[in-house]
């Protein structure tokens, strides 16, 4: 028995089309890293634990090592690439630096995609809802309280309809 055959997959990614031929038991982490050389994705555990891997898919997050590539066919993806305003860090990003919430920046697109989909969702959630949020995300740095204020100081911007990220195209 061989491999099943490569399967045409179509989504877009941060607002532009995508096709990939991928075999039907890639992860949406490896595809998006290896085909799409998207690599602000990471992959952590491999088991959907750690959240270094959290994407937006038709805008819930997602652990993208534990979705298989074909299963993003016809939606929409935003990776942390996808989070910028132009040429400018998004305000999530902007807020991250300002608190020294990157640290060694392995957990960072996790944890920016955790906080934007809940931002984007609830842009009043308060420290509480925010530390739960991020509860799923783990940091080996154990800078947390960073990433908590950094959180907290981007909810204006997500109120004022200014954290969307790049625009659909």
């Amino acid at each position: 028995m061989g491999n099943p055959p490569a399967r045409t997959v179509r989504f877009t990614v941060n607002g532009v089309p995508a096709t990939v031929e991928v075999e039907p038991r890639l992860t949406l982490a490896d595809c998006l890293r290896h085909a799409l050389e998207l690599t602000g994705t990471h992959v952590g555990c491999e088991h959907g634990v750690c959240g270094a891997c959290t994407v937006i898919v038709d805008g819930r997050a997602v652990r993208s090592c534990l979705m298989l590539a074909v299963q993003a066919e016809g939606c929409a993806v935003q990776t942390v690439e996808g989070l910028v305003d132009g040429e400018a860090l998004g305000p999530l990003q902007a807020a991250f630096r300002r608190h020294h919430a990157l640290q060694c920046g392995f957990c960072t697109p996790g944890m920016l995609m955790t906080s934007h989909a809940l931002l984007s969702s609830e842009p009043d959630a308060d420290v509480a809802r925010v530390r739960e949020a991020l509860s799923g995300n783990l940091c080996r740095c154990t800078g947390y309280i960073g990433i908590v204020e950094a959180v907290l100081d981007a909810r204006a911007a997500y109120k004022a309809g200014a954290g969307k990220g790049r625009p659909d195209r």
